[in-house]
């Protein structure tokens, strides 16, 4: 007895590999996906509660009040969830990004629509969204530009002060959300700028990458072809030493 495993020494069955782990695919009707999607359908349901009775009726604008609530904190953990439990699809990358300039769109333009907000407030805030949407599309294949704090905060502040304008709010109150909106539209500026500068220096390192990596490849293909020019010379010169060394033999000619 050689102490040996009959299965070590050949002559029973070998152990099989452990099959690697299959990685299920994502389901589209995930939770948060779902969320998305609910927030989504609460973009024409907040105009229509925004708009009734004239669009100036405090109980109506209590409601609208509401789904513009649901549609913000759906906002905040359809993200997270989708992180946390890798629940990420390309309808959510898609999706999610659009839902959250719907639903922040439709009550600005709905508040200077019954001009309870000035239309250069709903234009300095759409007009950096769709900016930076668009800049991050420019930048995209140097680099992603990540969510910065500032960028959160600005989130919130926006979402306080359109919330408390969507309310039928008077005496104090009023003059409080006036004040929270100039800090959301301070910070939508600020943070904007910001993004510019992140996207032109990831821009620039982008760009400075690819040249260099550009000129690394040219180096290299010029020393390979020194490298295979070197070679042909050595066997031109090995041919000419051999056609020499042959004709200096006698009687070469004639075998």
């Amino acid at each position: 007895m050689t102490g040996v495993p009959a299965s070590a020494a050949g002559r029973g069955p070998v152990a099989k590999a452990k099959a690697a782990p299959t990685v299920r695919p994502v389901s589209l009707w995930n939770i948060a996906n779902i969320l998305t999607m609910i927030r989504l359908l609460l973009v024409p349901a907040f105009v229509a509660l925004m708009l009734a009775s004239g669009g100036h009726d405090p109980a109506w604008r209590s409601f609208a009040w509401a789904a513009f609530t649901i549609a913000m904190i759906t906002d905040l953990f359809d993200g997270e969830l989708a992180r946390r439990y890798n629940l990420v699809t390309d309808f959510g990358k898609i999706a999610d990004p659009i839902a959250d300039k719907a639903i922040m769109g439709a009550a600005l333009v709905c508040l200077s629509a019954l001009s309870d907000l000035p239309w250069w407030v709903t234009g300095v805030i759409l007009a950096r969204e769709l900016g930076i949407t668009l800049m991050r599309f420019w930048v995209i294949k140097h680099g992603v530009i990540p969510a910065s704090r500032g960028g959160k905060l600005k989130t919130l502040a926006q979402g306080i002060a359109v919330g408390m304008y969507v309310l039928a709010l008077t005496g104090p109150l009023a003059t409080l959300r006036w004040w929270v909106m100039a800090v959301a539209v301070v910070l939508t500026v600020a943070t904007g700028l910001d993004y510019v500068r992140q996207a032109v220096v990831l821009r620039r390192a982008g760009r400075a990458a690819a040249a260099e990596a550009a000129e690394a490849s040219a180096a290299r293909s010029a020393e390979m072809a020194a490298e295979v020019a070197e070679a042909g010379a050595e066997v031109e010169a090995g041919a000419e030493v051999e056609e020499t060394g042959s004709a200096g033999v006698p009687g070469a000619e004639r075998q």
